[in-house]
């Protein structure tokens, strides 16, 4: 997958009359699959629904992690069930999670539990990569 930059912020009103051309570099650059993070409230799935339109209109591959999978609706699980979107891991509710992350502290050393799920994201992240 490849995404497209440009080194002027200014690309979004470009004219193409000679008085208003600016001259412009376009940078391409192989972009990985994304995890998407979001939560099961409906704030956490309008913003889902808004960046899975977004990638894949820029056919970038991507999968969902829900943090505090254990609050809120089912709503967020049926639309990546509907859109056939792969839910990569699911981060319950947890106090210890949420003091550390407050703390900048990784997760899988608040809870080395949690270890052996993040390796297991990365694979699955991985696997979103097209052949």
């Amino acid at each position: 997958m490849w995404a497209f930059g440009s080194s002027t912020s200014q690309s979004r009103n470009w004219t193409f009359s000679k008085e208003r051309a600016r001259p412009t570099a376009i940078v391409v650059f192989p972009v990985p699959p994304l995890p998407l993070a979001t939560e099961p409230t409906p704030f956490g799935l309008n913003d889902l629904v808004l960046a899975v339109e977004t990638l894949r209109k820029l056919k970038i591959p991507f999968g969902v992690v829900i943090n505090r999978a254990d609050v809120g609706d089912k709503k967020v699980d049926e639309y990546c069930q509907d859109e056939k979107i792969p839910i990569l891991m699911r981060i319950p509710l947890d106090r210890d999670i949420a003091i550390a992350y407050s703390k900048g502290i990784p997760v899988i050393e608040a809870k080395p539990a949690y270890k052996g799920e993040f390796i297991n994201l990365y694979s699955r992240i991985e696997d979103l990569t097209p052949d």
